[in-house]
C-alpha cells in the first residue's frame, strides 16, 4: 500500500521568520507572495483582527483581488497535486507569506486547505500558521 500525499501549508511573515523550512527534507514546494494584495492590516477595524475572522474574509473577497489571486493558486498547484498522486509522492509544502503574518496569508492559508480537501480527498492537509501559533490545532 503507497503511503498518503501530505500537504503541509503553511501562512508566514516575510518581516519576521521568513519562508518555512521544509521539514521532509524534499525541498521544493510552493512559494506565494501575497503582499501585493490590499492589507486589512492597515485599516483600523481590522488591525487585531486575522485571516480567520469573518470580516477580513469579507473584505479581502469583495475589496481586493484576492479571489483572482487564490483561482491563479488553485489551477497552479492542482497540476502538482494530481502529478504527486498519480506518481505516488508523499508530500507537498505550500507557503503564503505576507508582511504580518496575520490576515492575507492566513486567509490564503485557509482557503486553499479547503480548496484541496473539496477536491483532492486523497490527500491529508495539514495546515500551520508560523505567526498565529493561537489558530493551530492543539497538539497533545
Amino acid at each position: 500500500m503507497q503511503n498518503k500525499l501530505v500537504i503541509d501549508i503553511h501562512s508566514f511573515s516575510y518581516k519576521k521568520k521568513g519562508i518555512p523550512k521544509d521539514a521532509s527534507g524534499n525541498g521544493g514546494g510552493f512559494v506565494f507572495d501575497c503582499r501585493g494584495i490590499l492589507n486589512p492590516g492597515r485599516i483600523e477595524e481590522y488591525k487585531s483582527q486575522t485571516g480567520n475572522d469573518i470580516g477580513v474574509q469579507e473584505f479581502l473577497e469583495q475589496k481586493t483581488e484576492m479571489p483572482q489571486f487564490l483561482k491563479s493558486v488553485q489551477s497552479l498547484i492542482s497540476i502538482s497535486i494530481k502529478n504527486y498522486l498519480e506518481r505516488g509522492f508523499e508530500h507537498l509544502q505550500i507557503n503564503f507569506g505576507c508582511t504580518g503574518g496575520q490576515h492575507r496569508s492566513v486567509y490564503s492559508a485557509i482557503k486553499t486547505a479547503e480548496f484541496i480537501r473539496q477536491n483532492f480527498p486523497d490527500a491529508e492537509v495539514r495546515v500551520y500558521h508560523d505567526e498565529q501559533l493561537h489558530l493551530n490545532p492543539a497538539t497533545v
